[in-house]
């Protein structure tokens, strides 16, 4: 066990021998913090959080109260193979929240990147990969060997299919069941999630070019209304562009993937 002189752990706090508790962590009343685990610097755990297996949790981290970091896959085929839990730097990890290590079959990592926030009571499954600025609102929950790129908003009580991918920029509306991948940048709503048009709010939020606007919602329309298949339409889209934002999009669909596509409506 190695805990910081400069890490404030409350008396109630279990911390296992093997532990790494790093210079300025704050450790709350009734945490648990397992042998495998890595708490970088200045991490925050509020009160009653159990972290464990081997799972290291990036530096300005702040989890809140009954989350459960780093157990064990929900999947039948896990049989306690060695694997592990990493989370990127300035992440806010809200109450009741869960996050499962990977799996042997799925690469062995479940990966969280940075400056992400994890409303209450979402779940992150085995080996799935998010990245950064991602928002995942409360109550819903990123099935295993999900891919979530950069800057997606996933809303509340929604749902994300094994092995979909969401493109960077998405956003999937409220009470959506997503089953097939979402390219960047697209809108995603309805019970059974429907692509509906782009994000074009999150786009102007961020300050893309009108330039570049116009070109994604032609390429939107040319995906929508185009002749051939979905994949045979963006290939030729990315004959007869040069926007980076709709090349994006061109890499993206003609990616590897473990399933279909949503296809505009």
């Amino acid at each position: 066990m190695a805990i910081s002189p400069n890490a404030r752990v409350h008396s109630s706090a279990v911390i296992e021998d093997g532990a790494t508790v790093s210079n300025g962590c704050i450790v709350g009343p009734f945490c648990v913090v397992g042998a495998g685990v890595v708490l970088c610097e200045d991490v925050v755990l509020k009160s009653h959080v159990v972290v464990s297996g081997d799972t290291e949790i990036g530096a300005q981290t702040e989890v809140f109260s009954f989350s459960v970091i780093g157990e064990v896959p929900q999947d039948l085929k896990f049989t306690g193979e060695e694997t592990r839990l990493v989370i990127g730097e300035r992440n806010r990890i809200r109450e009741h929240v869960t996050m499962n290590t990977g799996t042997q079959g799925g690469g062995g990592v479940t990966r969280i990147g940075n400056d992400n926030l994890f409303m209450a009571g979402c779940h992150i499954a085995h080996d799935a990969l998010i990245g950064d600025r991602v928002i995942v609102v409360n109550s819903a929950a990123v099935a295993g060997h999900c891919v979530i790129e950069d800057d997606v908003i996933i809303g509340g009580l929604c749902g994300i299919h094994q092995w979909v991918r969401i493109g960077r920029g998405a956003i999937i509306g409220a009470v959506s069941m997503v089953t097939n991948d979402v390219i960047p940048y697209g809108l995603v709503q309805g019970p059974r999630g429907e692509l509906d048009g782009l994000n074009l709010v999150g786009l102007k939020r961020r300050g893309v070019a009108r330039s570049d606007i116009t070109a994604l919602r032609a390429a939107f329309q040319m995906l929508a209304q185009g002749e051939g298949a979905f994949q045979e339409r963006a290939k030729r889209l990315g004959d007869e562009t040069d926007s980076q934002y709709v090349q994006e999009i061109v890499s993206f669909v003609l990616g590897d993937t473990e399933r279909s596509f949503l296809t505009p409506r």
